[in-house]
């Protein structure tokens, strides 16, 4: 059956929502964790005569025989497919074990493992993804292995390109497989940073020994800073060099994995050793753009203290200076206009930008709200209060945002932890388990509907929500219809996920892509995606944002 599921999903790329079969194994927790168990259980002989399990085989990056390869994929590839299909839908107290005391829930079970046990198959799917990094970037020339071609051969392969053409199967068949994998420990790693369930350390490995001071060789001279870094983002995991193009040289096979984990793993390198990496990589883009000499082409503007917002706004628009990268000079004039004392050496310009993000994300200024908590998040009812031109407004605060970590600058500015986690995504949409960072109070409904036991067509809900941006209340349907299809058992989880996805995606979506478009125009998402939401706050911001 296993073998199904994988053909299914990788051959006819079937989704796991779009089969039933897949979704429904998706929620078995018992069929998940025997699953888990079997592939736990594999062993193979080696050449000692000692039996020693497929997943250390697979950890230690040691090459694998065909019939061993053909015996664990499937079963890998089904069991981090569906374990990750099924963690979308398991909220944080399913995921803790959390009691319920609420009157009319039931405890649900649909979580297949403990959290020591999750401990546990969370190192050996780290160390199964950085092993399958080794089998993409062996230090030595792969060869045709004897016992590949016995097993071709017994299935009729005989010509040397038809060979060469199974072997290049056998290798996206372990790419697919890192690519499930990796993204099933994502999903675990983001759990744990929202709340810690994993001793500490418990994510870094010492497979490979990446340091700063190593990387920072690979981008001299200045004018070729970082072209290792830009790669980031540019190719799929464990691609090849060939498809970077020509303008970067060839890596070696240690730079290939050192990307290829920075790129896919970031947090099995300790956090010291990511902020000097992410600082060396700025200084020498730096060099490239603004060099050492006093006197190289830069951005002169002058901003009355009392507009700094609407002078900063305008004179740094993306049409009058394209390049915030380059050096900044500020000349700043007083109340009366007159020109205030003093020549900028970098001193004058970094209060000019903290006095500028401090406006700007000012809740008064009405771009950005408060939670209960007190963190920032982009207001929905900016439109209504700017008019169409508020998407510039998100993309100049967000190359504003870029400017200050590109000079290294901390600001305090306290983020809720759902629209850091938009930012630094792959994605610019989150999942339902951010909710909580937004509005506790309605993810606590949620989970209430989701456990109901009672008639919930009682409850007098349907497909819409309603909003009270600036005292209209305005009501919105989450789908077509929506007022007229009544929640009930049947639909609430897909009314749930509605409810959580308006919230935190639909109702911001532009003012978060802007707010990311402006962001990346000066420092690159591929080097701040090296730290997690919370790793963010606490070192860049300051005030450590809370899920």
């Amino acid at each position: 059956m296993a073998a199904i599921c994988h053909t299914l999903m990788v051959q006819y790329r079937v989704m796991v929502p779009k089969a039933r079969l897949l979704y429904s194994l998706a929620f078995n927790a018992r069929f998940l964790r025997h699953l888990w168990f079997l592939i736990s259980s594999m062993t193979t002989r080696m050449i000692t005569g000692s039996m020693v399990p497929l997943l250390q085989v697979i950890s230690r990056g040691s090459p694998m025989s065909f019939e061993d390869s053909s015996r664990i994929i499937p079963l890998f590839y089904l069991f981090s497919s569906l374990f990750s299909h099924s963690l979308i839908s398991i909220h944080d107290n399913e995921f803790f074990g959390d009691p319920i005391e609420v009157v009319g829930q039931r405890q649900s079970s649909m979580m297949p493992f403990t959290l020591e046990e999750l401990i546990m198959l969370s190192r050996c799917l780290r160390d199964a993804c950085l092993g399958i990094i080794k089998l993409a970037y062996p230090e030595t020339k792969p060869e045709v292995r004897e016992e590949y071609i016995i097993a071709f051969q017994s299935i009729g392969v005989t010509a040397n390109s038809e060979m060469q053409q199974c072997i290049q199967m056998e290798q996206k068949r372990w790419i697919q497989l890192f690519k499930v994998i990796t993204n099933l420990v994502k999903m675990l790693k983001s759990r744990d940073a929202r709340r810690n369930f994993c001793p500490p350390n418990h994510w870094l490995s010492e497979q490979e020994d990446i340091k700063a001071d190593k990387v920072t060789q690979l981008y001299v001279p200045a004018s070729r800073s970082a072209w290792w870094f830009r790669r980031m983002g540019r190719i799929g995991p464990l691609r090849s060099t060939l498809d970077v193009g020509l303008e970067s040289p060839p890596l070696s096979v240690s730079e290939e994995r050192q990307l290829a984990i920075l790129t896919e793993l970031p947090f099995v390198v300790p956090f010291e050793e990511r902020v000097k990496i992410f600082q060396r990589l700025i200084y020498a883009d730096k060099q490239e753009v603004q060099g050492d000499g006093p006197f190289l082409d830069g951005i002169n503007v002058t901003i009355r203290r009392n507009y700094i917002y609407e002078d900063a706004y305008d004179k740094l628009s993306p049409e009058n200076e394209p390049d915030l990268k380059k050096r900044i000079r500020v000349h700043l004039l007083n109340a009366h206009g007159l020109d205030e004392a003093g020549i900028d050496g970098g001193g004058i310009f970094r209060e000019f930008l903290n006095e500028l993000l401090k406006s700007g994300f000012n809740p008064n200024q009405g771009f950005f709200k408060t939670t209960n908590e007190g963190l920032l998040y982009p207001n929905p009812a900016a439109q209504m209060l700017v008019g169409e031109s508020f998407a510039r407004h998100y993309y100049f605060l967000g190359r504003m945002l870029g400017k200050a970590l590109y000079e290294n600058m901390l600001v305090e500015l306290p983020f809720a932890g759902f629209f850091l986690s938009k930012l630094l995504g792959t994605s610019a949409d989150v999942d339902i388990h951010h909710l909580a960072s937004l509005d506790p109070e309605v993810y606590k409904n949620l989970l209430f509907l989701k456990s109901y036991e009672g008639d919930v067509e009682e409850l007098g809900l349907n497909f819409t929500v309603v909003n009270n941006d600036l005292g209209e209340a305005q009501v919105v349907e989450l789908k077509p219809g929506g007022k007229d299809i009544p929640v009930s058992s049947a639909n609430r989880i897909a009314y749930i996920h509605l409810v959580a996805d308006y919230r935190l995606n639909r109702q911001i979506r532009r003012h978060c892509l802007a707010f990311r478009q402006g962001l990346a125009n000066v420092a690159r998402l591929e080097w701040l995606r090296m730290f997690d939401q919370q790793e963010i706050q606490v070192h860049f911001l300051r005030l450590r944002a809370r899920e």
